[in-house]
């Protein structure tokens, strides 16, 4: 084991230890703490939008490729402009099973309760996706 002087030099560079000894900047963890903030923000902004304006605004916020446009932002800043290409492909080609789960999810709610449609809509979206998978992959 180290005595806190050892770690003092890193503690004092703005730097901690992770559990392997990978050395992490602090701003790291702002950063991820910044896309759960802007992620969250969404979230209420269309529960916000459906509860008090119109259920059309709240799903139009919500069906908005804002996630998505963030996600290929932080996604191209990490990682790249090949990796951002081959995320909005799939975002495409996956966003299928989406539809299909909405699709299911609105019918559903004519017959059974929240969580049970809930339920079947994600059993749907699951068999979309596998198979969308096996499609993508050409397996």
């Amino acid at each position: 084991m180290g005595s806190r002087r050892e770690y003092a030099p890193a503690l004092r560079n703005n730097r901690v230890f992770n559990p392997p000894g990978k050395i992490l900047h602090r701003m790291d963890y702002l950063y991820t703490l910044l896309k759960f903030i802007i992620g969250g923000s969404v979230i209420v902004g269309v529960t916000l939008l459906a509860e008090h304006s119109d259920p059309r605004y709240g799903g139009m916020l919500a069906a908005a490729p804002i996630i998505t446009t963030l996600a290929f932002l932080f996604t191209y800043s990490e990682a790249g402009r090949e990796t951002t290409r081959q995320l909005v492909i799939s975002a495409f080609w996956f966003a299928i099973p989406t539809f299909l789960f909405l699709l299911a999810f609105w019918f559903l709610m004519e017959r059974f309760s929240l969580l049970q449609s809930l339920g079947g809509a994600y059993g749907i979206w699951i068999g979309a996706l596998l198979v969308m998978n096996r499609i993508v992959t050409g397996v």
